[in-house]
């Protein structure tokens, strides 16, 4: 069980509290080193094996222990088959785990005495890790919360994510665990070579956080973010729907604050109008457009889109944006053309796996199975900005954000400023709004873009080009964030090239443990 808990000290690592933000990547790195001694050395590969299970069940156990909160107080499941849920999550990501230490020893060979061999040994484990992680970022449309590099949106690797993604960096910090490895087991020439090659990444890190991947592009906007701090419980209850807009409307209608910036953006969260669009009468979107006449603005807000296509119902979880200009009619339609329709949906929340219509019909979940938006549409033009919205957890998909980054023959240029809406209320004052901060922090390095926050609970924020949060509302509280936002133009190795890099990296030296292991073999049998 010791493993289980080195697990759980890992979870600790993605977000600050209860440990401050300084630690966490070296109680991450810690954890992780532990685990790669006892893999790397373990009598068989089935060991390693249960060795990363175990801490892969430790660290998703609890750093995941939130969803039982919305799948048991706003979902309706019964207690225990909400925990039950919870732990065979964790258990599924411990099989990657699992699969990573099995791999790790099978190729390794903890018996030699060469200290080439140990190093190789170490790249080999940080390659099966990062590998493992990629693979649960992929499959079955992926889950990459608590991805390892995440526990190091500070500390002396964070620069490394512009140029290597988070799953570059869960590489990294693999290798520098199994480096601290090598240097306690060997205590010779070995450990002081792998310890040396860890020092010098972390300076290349404190290094590559000096370089400034983009500039200012276009002029600042004013920019409200609106937390409307509405309870999960109250928020499709038909009784307080309209408590809840009211609430949003008397928010953005507050006086903004002079700040010089000429153009204005009021942002608010996912579904705060939580019917679809046409279920509301032409009058309330004459509310809205008032609000953004009085304001000199364009609001933009989630709003769950019903449209007609191909003589088809269509459903989407989607932001739009409107201002004064905005004809009604494009409004009831879901015509308007500042429309984002959410690409990557959340399972059980947003479609149902074949086969776990049962599950979704034990819960009270409403909206529960909308279609899929395009990966790369067009973005939102605002004066020269140029918005590329995200809904909820999207943005824990680092591959498919900097899509928007990028220019697009077909749908315009990228993103000057990165937006999330989220609605992180079905999760109550837990550790999950801490986290996606944390996560929203990494995608800010990777993509060298500011990224806004409006969030219903929290965590509402405005984050710069280097990954710093600039302010910050506090979660479970009502109210405003307003602020002046600079767009930023520039690529970053990572936003040009993407996961391949990497990928190449980390099959070039599993091929090279392969091929030890092969000639090993040979000469054994010689």
């Amino acid at each position: 069980m010791l493993l289980a808990l080195l697990g759980a000290i890992s979870a600790l690592s993605f977000a600050p509290g209860p440990l401050p933000a300084p630690i966490l990547p070296f109680v991450q790195i810690a954890a992780l080193a532990c685990l790669a001694g006892y893999v790397l050395n373990a009598p068989t590969p089935g060991q390693s094996a249960w060795a990363g299970f175990l801490f892969g069940f430790g660290q998703f156990a609890l750093g995941l222990y939130w969803i039982f909160i919305s799948l048991h107080r706003y979902g309706g499941l019964p207690s225990p088959l909400a925990a039950g849920a919870v732990l065979v999550l964790a258990a599924g990501g411990g099989l990657y785990f699992a699969l990573a230490g099995a791999l790790a020893r099978w190729l390794g060979n903890p018996s030699s005495p060469s200290r080439y061999r140990q190093l190789l040994d170490a790249a080999v484990w940080a390659s099966c890790w990062a590998g493992a992680e990629w693979l649960r970022g992929t499959l079955f449309t992926g889950f990459p919360w608590l991805g390892t590099g995440y526990a190091h949106a500070d500390g002396p690797l964070s620069g490394w994510a512009a140029v290597v993604g988070v799953y570059g960096l869960a590489w990294i910090a693999a290798y520098v665990a199994a480096a601290l490895t090598l240097l306690v087991r060997t205590r010779a020439k070995t450990g002081k070579i792998a310890l040396a090659t860890a020092v010098v990444l972390a300076l290349a890190g404190i290094g590559l956080k000096q370089i400034s991947w983009s500039a200012p592009f276009g002029p600042p906007l004013q920019v409200r973010l609106v937390q409307g701090n509405i309870p999960q419980s109250e928020k499709f209850d038909p009784q307080l729907m309209q408590k809840g807009i009211e609430t949003y409307m008397r928010l953005a209608a507050q006086p903004f604050k002079e700040t010089g910036a000429e153009s204005r953006l009021i942002v608010m969260p996912e579904t705060i109008m939580p019917m679809f669009q046409d279920e509301y009468s032409p009058q309330v979107w004459s509310l809205w457009k008032a609000i953004a006449r009085e304001q000199h603005a364009t609001l933009l807000m989630g709003v769950p889109l019903h449209t007609r296509e191909d003589g088809r119902n269509r459903y989407t979880n989607s932001a739009i944006a409107l201002n004064a200009d905005t004809p009604v009619e494009q409004l009831l339609t879901g015509t308007m053309p500042m429309r984002y329709d959410k690409h990557h949906l959340v399972p059980f929340g947003e479609f149902i796996p074949t086969g776990f219509h049962w599950f979704v019909n034990a819960m009270h979940i409403p909206l529960g199975d909308f279609n899929r938006g395009a990966a790369r549409q067009r973005l939102f033009n605002l004066d020269g900005q140029i918005l590329a919205p995200n809904i909820c957890y999207e943005d824990i998909f680092g591959e498919e954000i900097i899509r928007a980054v990028g220019d697009s023959p077909a749908h315009g240029p990228g993103a000057t400023l990165l937006v999330n809406i989220s609605n992180l209320a079905w999760f109550g004052d837990s550790w999950a709004l801490r986290q996606h901060l944390q996560i929203s922090r990494l995608r800010a390095m990777e993509t060298a873009r500011p990224i806004i926050r409006a969030t219903n609970t929290g965590a509402t924020a405005v984050i710069d080009s280097g990954g710093l949060v600039q302010a910050l509302l506090p979660v479970n509280t009502t109210g405003v964030l307003d602020t002046v936002v600079q767009g930023t133009r520039g690529l970053t190795p990572y936003v040009r090239w993407g996961n391949a890099p990497v990928l190449a990296w980390l099959a070039l030296i599993l091929l090279m443990g392969l091929g030890r292991r092969y000639y090993s073999r040979k000469r054994t049998r010689h």
